[in-house]
């Protein structure tokens, strides 16, 4: 036994070194830094996780595997997290484009490749870009636009000013024909 075992407290309780498989176990999860639950104990921390904010199948189906579970565990801890309203991607997608685009200010098209990303479906994807106002919408875009522009005032080439402008626009996610119709 070295130093780094007494320091990491990996001895039984009568001195000796922790040769059994439990023990062996922790050793291992505290090198690899996962966490092996059952699956009760894995429902009860995902329905936590779900009850903090929104999440996707995808966000929870990866913290399940995190968890050390197989398959056929995560399969039904997720049917289980739906059918107890846990779990729910319309709702989601709808909290995401709401809160990226009212925080963030990012277009409709970064919302959507972001939520494609993240697997949910196309009929939630539909459903969360309703969730944005049209008013609001350019309502945003403009006020984008006159605060990029304030930004590059000292820009003298107006060519310059406004590709910068309009790529700008378009990494925030912005469609491009109302980017360019704006920008003109």
């Amino acid at each position: 036994m070295n130093n780094s075992d007494v320091c990491r407290g990996w001895r039984n309780f009568d001195g000796g070194e922790g040769k059994g498989k439990r023990e062996e176990e922790k050793k291992n999860n505290m090198r690899t830094g996962k966490i092996r639950l059952t699956p009760q104990q894995a429902l009860a921390r995902s329905k936590e996780y779900c009850s903090y904010q929104e999440r996707c199948h995808s966000e929870v189906k990866d913290k399940l595997y995190s968890f050390g579970l197989g398959t056929i565990d995560v399969e039904k801890i997720i049917s289980q997290l739906i059918e107890e309203d846990f779990l729910n991607e319309e709702r989601f997608a709808a909290a995401f484009a709401r809160g990226k685009f009212r925080m963030k200010h990012w277009g409709k098209v970064k919302i959507r490749h972001e939520l494609k990303q993240r697997q949910v479906s196309e009929y939630c994807i539909k459903k969360a870009m309703k969730e944005i106002v049209d008013e609001d919408y350019t309502e945003t875009l403009n006020k984008l636009v006159d605060e990029k522009s304030r930004l590059l005032k000292s820009e003298k080439n107006s060519f310059v000013k406004k590709r910068k402008l309009s790529d700008y626009l378009l990494q925030k996610g912005y469609e491009r024909d109302i980017v360019f119709s704006i920008i003109k």
